[in-house]
């Protein structure tokens, strides 16, 4: 089907348009697995496997030494530049493989010590851990490689890539669940990094090669100093992020009980579903083209267009699904999750806001404002822990999405005022 021409001359129409057939099909596939898994397992076993799925961004953080925004930003900077490129994959290939090489030592040899850490008194899941182990290097190649699809704009190949590792995933998934209960579950969140990196490589190895000459990539760091301050972005960001979102989790189980850290985990998954529409937005448009715009004025009128067009479409979807949550609840969950109810409307709020926000605060990573980044960042956590914490007491679960709008209603004027240089007035940027 051919696209109407007032979308094909707008590249970030055109992505929006491609990206929501292929959210719209895996939109369909996380809800028929994501019922099938809440009815197998409750509440209780949905918050476990939330706690596994918080461990894959924190590992791929770790083995790709936070690398992928750098990625992003230095291939879409020099794509037609081999010799720049050749000094990236070089300092990537160094990294990846002491990062993947460390990560594997800690999760596999350290096995026993994480399931205590992570899991309840008696539950034995250390295979996934070691499982995990097995996994990081194929986690930090496929983060890495999407990295590179992200930097050279390849909409297409990103949305293709997708789909077909989602399906795969979904599959895997409820087979696994069938068989193996939560075990098999878990085993299937762990194994699938290695299955998606195949099929990642299968399908981009062709465009890969005309980028990256293989047999020059040489055992050296010659980016860096380019690429450390992304590193501590992402340190900042994912491991702090995963980390607080996993103890506001066991405050939850211990103070209030498993079944409402379930509701929670429940609701930030489904969160994450229609998030997804925006995830690829910002990797495959929005850094991209931040990091080629040099004056305020560019960047203000790039800002107000993406905002036209992403955000009424942001707003009529979550209000329809606000009006629809009992039924929403009993496609996606079941009945059995309708306390889930009193969560959507701070958590759609707090993430129509988290959208707007993300928009703009993109521009510390297109344009490597390294201190900027981690203060809002670290500000946001801080504050975001510290008010969930205070109402996890009073309000159980509705206190750490009440906390998520309130985290966002606060830091959207912050990063107005740090980007003000770039979004008022006439300035090189």
């Amino acid at each position: 089907m051919k696209l109407p021409a007032f979308i094909k001359d707008n590249l970030l129409l055109k992505i929006t348009s491609l990206n929501s057939g292929a959210i719209g099909i895996r939109a369909v596939l996380g809800v028929l697995s994501g019922r099938i898994v809440a009815e197998k397992l409750g509440p209780a076993g949905i918050a476990i496997i939330g706690d596994v799925r918080n461990l894959i961004p924190m590992i791929q953080s770790f083995t790709t030494l936070g690398m992928f925004n750098g990625v992003v930003k230095y291939v879409a900077e020099h794509k037609d530049n081999k010799e720049e490129l050749l000094k990236l994959f070089s300092t990537t290939f160094v990294y990846l493989l002491f990062a993947s090489l460390f990560v594997f030592c800690v999760l596999f040899f350290g096995a026993d010590y994480w399931n205590e850490r992570l899991f309840s008194e008696g539950s034995d899941f250390t295979f996934v851990f070691k499982v995990l182990a097995i996994g990081a290097p194929f986690i930090a190649m496929s983060r890495i490689v999407n990295g590179v699809i992200s930097g050279l704009s390849s909409y297409k190949k990103f949305v293709k890539i997708e789909l077909v590792s989602y399906c795969l995933g979904v599959v895997l998934l409820i087979s696994l669940l069938y068989f193996k209960n939560l075990n098999g579950a878990l085993f299937a969140i762990a194994i699938l990094p290695i299955l998606q990196f195949v099929i990642l490589f299968y399908f981009f190895s062709k465009t890969l090669k005309e980028y990256l000459d293989y047999k020059n990539i040489s055992f050296s760091i010659p980016y860096k100093n380019k690429l450390f301050g992304f590193t501590i972005m992402s340190f900042v960001a994912t491991l702090l992020g995963n980390f607080v979102e996993i103890d506001l989790r066991n405050n939850l189980k211990n103070k209030i009980s498993e079944i409402d850290a379930g509701y929670w985990t429940g609701m930030t998954n489904l969160s994450r579903q229609y998030m997804m529409f925006s995830s690829a937005i910002f990797t495959l448009y929005v850094i991209p083209k931040f990091a080629k715009i040099k004056t305020s004025i560019e960047f203000r009128k790039e800002v107000l267009s993406i905002y036209k067009t992403l955000l009424p479409l942001f707003a009529i979807g979550m209000l329809l699904i606000f009006v629809l949550k009992g039924w929403v609840i009993d496609i996606t969950h079941g009945k059995g999750f309708l306390a889930m109810k009193p969560l959507f409307k701070w958590q759609l709020l707090g993430d129509f806001i988290k959208v707007a926000t993300l928009i703009i605060a993109h521009q510390f990573l297109a344009k490597k404002m390294v201190k900027q980044f981690i203060f809002v960042e670290l500000f946001s956590l801080l504050l975001f822990y510290s008010i969930a914490s205070h109402l996890i007491i009073t309000l159980g679960a509705e206190g750490i999405v009440l906390a998520h709008l309130l985290r966002y209603i606060v830091c959207f004027p912050i990063i107005v005022v740090l980007l003000r240089k770039h979004l008022f007035g006439s300035h090189s940027i």
